[in-house]
């Protein structure tokens, strides 16, 4: 197997956390085997009990973190009732973590039309089909709806519903963490209190 060569080794040194993480991003989309774009998203419910859940980011830049979902799912309801959440990439292969915090808003219609329209035609079908985080009586039942959407939808645009689009994690807190000899890691946190603050950074004790 092929070397992977990193572009930033004293990434401790850099100030933009956004392009840190766009070459940090790059770099796992060389090794890891599955999703680099994987993140596990934390919410908490009415209760303050925190979830947790594998999701695919879609989108960043300096305006955030975007990721999409059905709102009337268990993590749509929690991020529109919290309107905060985290996110924590962790890639194996380069032995690396980012941690993401931050308010959530709603992307515009026009960015999630594109993403929509960018998606699998079956894909589109699903998100009319699927009650997301309901009760589901059986597999048939759940097949019957795709079927339900494929007769409505044969051919030509099919358009986003009304519940689905995505959510924009504006971060307040960007953690980069890079496994270390003897569990010596090197973390690096950059915070600010509001979105076009500048960043404070800071290293942290592993």
């Amino acid at each position: 197997m092929a070397t992977v060569q990193l572009t930033n080794p004293d990434f401790t040194a850099r100030g933009d956390p956004f392009s840190l993480f766009g070459d940090w991003l790059a770099e796992a989309s060389e090794s890891e085997i599955n999703d680099p774009t994987a993140t596990a998203l934390a919410t908490v419910d009415e209760d303050g009990l925190p979830n947790v859940r594998m999701v695919l980011l879609k989108d960043y830049d300096e305006k955030g973190f975007v990721f999409y979902t059905n709102f009337e799912s268990q993590k749509g309801v929690e991020v529109l009732s919290a309107k905060k959440a985290a996110m924590c990439f962790h890639w194996k292969s380069l032995r690396r973590q980012v941690r993401i915090r931050g308010p959530v808003s709603i992307v515009d219609d026009a960015e999630a039309d594109a993403y929509f329209a960018s998606r699998a035609r079956g894909s589109r079908i699903g998100a009319w089909a699927s009650k997301q985080s309901r009760p589901l009586e059986s597999r048939f039942a759940l097949e019957k709806k795709v079927a339900k959407y494929t007769a409505k939808y044969p051919l030509g645009d099919i358009p986003r519903p009304s519940y689905w689009s995505g959510f924009r994690i504006s971060p307040v807190y960007i953690e980069f963490w890079k496994d270390g000899a003897f569990r010596l890691h090197d973390r690096i946190i950059f915070r600010r209190e509001t979105e076009g603050e500048d960043w404070t950074k800071t290293r942290f004790y592993p």
